[in-house]
C-alpha cells in the first residue's frame, strides 16, 4: 500500500463523512492504492460508525490528546506514505496531489503552508493568524535552523518509516512542533506545499485552545533548544558580570546620571553565578538529549576530549574554589584591622565579593562535574535500546 490518509477524530460527526468521501475520491481519481484511517480518541457522537459506514478503517486510541491519536495512527498505518489532517473540513482532502508528488520525489516530510496557499475569511482566528502562528514559526526557524514557514499546519505528509524513527512522544497539540523539530534535527528532507485553509464545518467550539496550546508549543521549542533557553542568556549574564566586576573591583564608576559602587558589585557577583549556572544547564541538557536519543550528536561533542572527565573537571573546580578561599584567608589581617582599627569597610568588600564569587563558581563546577559523570554512568547503552 502506498498511502494512508490519517485523520485524528474526537466528536467530528458533522464533518467526518465529507472528509472521508473527499479522501477516497482522491485515492480513486489518482489510482493510488491506499486507505483512509481514522484514529478515534473517544468520540461519543457516533463518529466511529460514520467512519466505518463511509469505508474508512477505524482504530480506537484510549489515551486522550491530538498527539496521542496521531502517534497511534502512524504506528498502525499500512501505507508507505502518510498524509495527516484534521477532519473538520478545513482542509480539502481531494486536493493532495502536491503532497504525493513531493513524497514520490524523495521528500521525507511535506508540510502544508497555509500562508502561501491562502487562508479564507473566518478560517483562522485573528490572534492565531497574525500573532501566534507567525511568532512560533519564526522561533522554530531561529532555534532549529529550519526553513519551514508554517510550523503548525495540520495538513502534512511524510515517509512513515522515517517519522517512526524520530521517536515522537508528546500527546498534546505540541505534537505538531515536535514532528518538525525532530525532523529538522535528524536532517530529514523537508519541503512545503501551498495549502488552502477553509472555514471548518463544526457546529461546536474547536479543540484548540490558543493560549494554552500556544504555551505548550513555546515550552516545547524552548526545552528542546538549550542554546536559547540556557546558553545565550547564561553567556550574557556571565559577560556582564565579569565586565562589571573588573570595572568595580578597583573603585566606584560614575556616569552622568548614575553611580555604581560596592552594591552594584554584589549584583555583578549574582550575574556571574547565574551565568555559570545557566551555561552548566545548557551543557547538561544538550548532553542528556544526545544520550537519550532526542537529538543527534553534534561535531563539538564528538571532538570533546576524553580526558576532560571527572578528575580534570573536579581538579579545575577545586583550584577555582581554593583560589577564592586563599584570597579570603589573605584578608584575615584586614578583617582584624576592620574591628580593631580604622579601615574603610567598602574597600574591604571590593576584595571579599570577588573572592566569594570564586568560591561559589568553584562549588558549582564541582557539583556539575559529578552530576554529568553520574549521568554518563547511568545513560542507556545501545544494546539495551528497543527497536
Amino acid at each position: 500500500m502506498e498511502l494512508t490518509i490519517l485523520m485524528p477524530c474526537l466528536n467530528e460527526a458533522a464533518t467526518l463523512s465529507t472528509c472521508i468521501r473527499k479522501a477516497r475520491q482522491f485515492l480513486t481519481s489518482q489510482n493510488i492504492v491506499g486507505e483512509v484511517l481514522i484514529a478515534d480518541n473517544g468520540s461519543q457522537d457516533g463518529s466511529q460508525e460514520i467512519a466505518a459506514n463511509n469505508g474508512a478503517r477505524v482504530i480506537s486510541v484510549p489515551v486522550r490528546g491530538y498527539g496521542a491519536a496521531l502517534t497511534a495512527g502512524i504506528k498502525q498505518a499500512k501505507g508507505r506514505f502518510v498524509i495527516m489532517g484534521d477532519c473538520d473540513d478545513g482542509y480539502d482532502f481531494s486536493d493532495l496531489g502536491g503532497f504525493v508528488a513531493a513524497l514520490r520525489q524523495g521528500a521525507q516530510l511535506v508540510m502544508g503552508n497555509r500562508f502561501a496557499g491562502g487562508i479564507r475569511p473566518g478560517a483562522m482566528p485573528i490572534l492565531n493568524r497574525y500573532l501566534g502562528n507567525p511568532i512560533l514559526s519564526f522561533l522554530g526557524r531561529l532555534f532549529f535552523r529550519s526553513a519551514v514557514r508554517d510550523f503548525h499546519c495540520g495538513l502534512r505528509g511524510f515517509d512513515r518509516a522515517a517519522v517512526l524513527k524520530l521517536g515522537l512522544k508528546t500527546t498534546g497539540m505540541e505534537f505538531a512542533s515536535e514532528m518538525v523539530v525532530k525532523a529538522s534535527l535528524a536532517g530529514l528532507r523537508i519541503c512545503e506545499v501551498p495549502t488552502i485553509l477553509w472555514p471548518d464545518g463544526r457546529a461546536r467550539a474547536p479543540h484548540l485552545r490558543p493560549w494554552r496550546d500556544g504555551w505548550r508549543h513555546l515550552r516545547f521549542l524552548l526545552l528542546f533548544c538549550p542554546r536559547w533557553l540556557f546558553f545565550y542568556p547564561g553567556a550574557v549574564f556571565l559577560l556582564i558580570g565579569l565586565l562589571g566586576m573588573s570595572l568595580l573591583s578597583s573603585g566606584p564608576v560614575s556616569l552622568p546620571t548614575l553611580g555604581f559602587g560596592v552594591h552594584s558589585l554584589l549584583y555583578m557577583m549574582v550575574a556571574i553565578v547565574l551565568g555559570v549556572q545557566l551555561l552548566i544547564l545548557a551543557g547538561i541538557t544538550h548532553w542528556s538529549s544526545v544520550w537519550f536519543g532526542f537529538r543527534t550528536k553534534t561535531k563539538w561533542l564528538d571532538h570533546w576530549p576524553s580526558w576532560l572527565g571527572l578528575e580534570v573537571g573536579g581538579l579545575s573546580a577545586f583550584l577555582i574554589f581554593m583560589s577564592g578561599l586563599v584570597w579570603s584567608g589573605s584578608l584575615f589581617g584586614t578583617w582584624r584591622a576592620l574591628h580593631f582599627g580604622p579601615l574603610d569597610p567598602v574597600q574591604m568588600m571590593r576584595q571579599v565579593i570577588p573572592a566569594v564569587t570564586l568560591m561559589m563558581v568553584g562549588g558549582q563546577l564541582a557539583m556539575a562535574t559529578f552530576f554529568v559523570t553520574a549521568l554518563d554512568f547511568y545513560k542507556p547503552s545501545p544494546a539495551a535500546d528497543t527497536p
